[in-house]
């Protein structure tokens, strides 16, 4: 059997999700289509609008037939190393293809990763810009070309982390269709919204996005009663802030530069996230980079416990059908890192600890254990 692979957050899956699935089917005509997927916080560090066993079995529904847990160390990260880790393990699932989208999938992905080799270093070194932005003046000074959209963003990164780790993987993009990924109102033509946009539509109870996702997601969605944000969370982490002392803080994962300091000013005036936001924001640091070092504070992350997670992938199992069982089976003495189905307490305290402790916490807006006592949903 073949598989065909996808990346995915389905926050929430929607119906440009479900065309990228048959795009994926119809482009390689593989057997198996294999989902790689965030668990319970997306690489943004916002907590997943429903579940991961949720939103895995929304994929079960629509046609994928085996859906695995991106671990939180991969997940909650910059563009560069989600893109990494997603085909690191996309690489261990043996995959053959792997169909991801983008906004401008004529692009050569390739001459433009390589392209980094003409950058100079030296311009890395301004306090001015965000990283991203720096990144970009030397790219556009090189190529001509500027990585501004969010999937062309990912598309390299994915392109580059199949020439860092030389996997055969067979790279498809397509062109991302309906609304831009950052669009805040739902379309008033076609089928396809945002995730943003649906998200937001559901979180002020408009009903209008039913038309613009799956069925079962369609189900789930209108169960829910309050869509949980950052403003559920700001309690744990302005007292973990305030409470923490400083060097303690500067410990945690990408807190780098004296951002402790920063983060711990604003937590001590600010009353709200949007507020906490506002004061910690500067032109060195984009919103999503401020957001996952406020997760990694409150997961207490270090630099030197996640250096040592990166190092201990596994595949955690979070759904299957009859087909990926199958595959599952077939793979299964090649693969050579932990195919994972059941947590138990020795893998809670070493290789799962991280997503065990993220769980724990999504636990606090979402009820519901996340880990211990779950087996795979099978359809």
């Amino acid at each position: 059997m073949k598989a065909v692979g996808l990346v995915t957050e389905y926050n929430p899956l929607h119906n440009g999700h479900e065309y990228h699935l048959k795009m994926a089917k119809q482009l390689t005509n593989d057997d198996v289509v294999v989902a790689v997927m965030s668990g319970n916080f997306t690489q943004r560090a916002e907590p997943a609008i429903v579940d991961k066993w949720t939103r895995a079995r929304e994929a079960l529904m629509v046609g994928v037939d085996l859906v695995i847990e991106l671990p939180v160390y991969f997940a909650v990260q910059p563009a560069h190393l989600f893109a990494k880790g997603a085909v690191k393990l996309l690489s261990n699932l043996r995959v053959n293809d792997f169909v991801f989208g983008a906004e401008h999938p004529d692009w050569d992905f390739e001459a433009l990763v390589k392209a980094e080799s003409k950058f100079k270093p030296a311009d890395f070194s301004q306090f001015n810009a965000t990283y991203a932005t720096l990144f970009n003046e030397q790219l556009k000074n090189v190529t001509g070309v500027s990585l501004t959209e969010p999937n062309d963003i990912l598309a390299y990164g994915y392109t580059k982390a199949k020439l860092e780790l030389d996997t055969s993987i067979n790279m498809w993009p397509i062109r991302r269709v309906g609304s831009a990924y950052h669009d805040q109102s739902l379309t008033t033509e076609g089928n396809i919204s945002s995730a943003s946009a649906i998200r937001k539509s559901v979180s002020v109870g408009n009903s209008q996005f039913e038309a613009l996702v799956p069925e079962q997601t369609r189900i789930d969605l209108r169960q829910l009663d309050h869509v949980s944000s950052w403003d559920d969370l700001y309690p744990l982490l302005r007292y973990q802030l305030v409470q923490a002392p400083l060097n303690y803080l500067a410990q945690v994962y990408q807190m780098a530069e004296g951002l402790e300091y920063r983060l711990k000013r604003a937590a001590e005036q600010a009353t709200d996230f949007d507020q906490f936001m506002q004061l910690a924001k500067s032109k060195r640091y984009t919103y999503s980079r401020l957001q996952r070092v406020c997760l990694y504070t409150l997961l207490q992350v270090t630099d030197t416990e996640m250096a040592e997670q990166v190092k201990t992938p596994y595949l955690r199992v979070l759904g299957f059908n009859n087909r990926g069982q199958e595959y599952l089976h077939q793979i299964k003495k090649t693969v050579k890192i932990p195919i994972v189905t059941k947590v138990d307490a020795d893998f809670k305290n070493t290789r799962l600890q991280l997503d065990y402790r993220a769980g724990k916490l999504f636990e606090q807006l979402v009820a519901g254990e996340q880990d211990l006592r779950r087996k795979p949903i099978m359809i």
